[in-house]
């Protein structure tokens, strides 16, 4: 089943889609850093991690996809939300220089086709913030949440996946360690939660943070040369001269 814009604003305004908002909001602007006088990016339902960047940045756009739905963005001014194919979008080549996907590598029938453009659309050197459900983690097995919707990934396969699409990720982060229920003692220890996950490592956090690096030509193998074996010149026999 497939979310629409009205589930997802509904879970963000419920106190779990808030603490949610507050854990991944940090490890998305931890990688995205100052983006003054930067064009912006948000693809699939980034509205909530826009907030921060709409006051800074050069230009903010928010991108979502037909089978989701839009809603106007932000909610006073001038609206900075689009209807839009995530795999075709109505941008120039190297019009943007940053770019968040939040609920939308998971959701599109081919991942490999959205990542190739966001590598159209980002400038040389544009960096890439993305957010999927961790295959390992719970939040991915909980349909409650927006990340129990759609394909959650390994570690590996969104390393191959980027490495595909020429992507060449920077910076990796595990988050959403506490579990996907409503209970209010778990909210409030969910800074707990976070705190001892990140230090152990534990492979079961909920979602995937990559912060990657548009590559702008395709990494080659190096094959060995062989040396060619220096060849001596062939002897070539000449007959004697005839006695006189």
């Amino acid at each position: 089943m497939r979310l629409d814009v009205t589930d997802l604003r509904a879970f963000y305004a419920s106190p779990l889609g808030a603490v949610t908002h507050r854990i991944v909001g940090r490890a998305i602007h931890g990688f995205l850093g100052s983006v003054s006088g930067l064009r912006v990016l948000g693809i699939g339902y980034a509205t909530p991690y826009l907030g921060p960047v709409h006051c800074i940045a050069e230009r903010t756009l928010a991108f979502m996809p037909a089978t989701q739905g839009v809603v106007n963005w932000p909610g006073a001014g001038r609206s900075c939300s689009a209807l839009a194919d995530p795999t075709m979008m109505p941008l120039p080549e190297a019009a943007v220089d940053r770019v968040i996907l939040v609920h939308a590598l998971e959701s599109v029938e081919s991942p490999t086709e959205l990542l190739q453009e966001v590598w159209r659309t980002l400038t040389p050197g544009g960096r890439m913030i993305l957010v999927v459900p961790n295959r390992r983690g719970v939040w991915a097995r909980r349909e409650a949440t927006p990340f129990g919707h759609g394909q959650p990934y390994s570690r590996s396969q969104l390393g191959r996946l980027m490495r595909d699409t020429l992507f060449s990720p920077e910076g990796w982060a595990e988050t959403l360690y506490m579990p996907p229920v409503r209970s209010r003692l778990m909210l409030r220890t969910a800074p707990a939660w976070e705190r001892f996950g990140t230090s152990l490592a534990m492979p079961l956090a909920g979602l995937h943070v990559v912060d990657a690096t548009k590559q702008l030509y395709r990494p080659v193998a190096v094959q060995q040369v062989r040396r060619a074996r220096r060849l001596a010149p062939a002897r070539v026999l000449v007959p004697a001269p005839a006695p006189g």
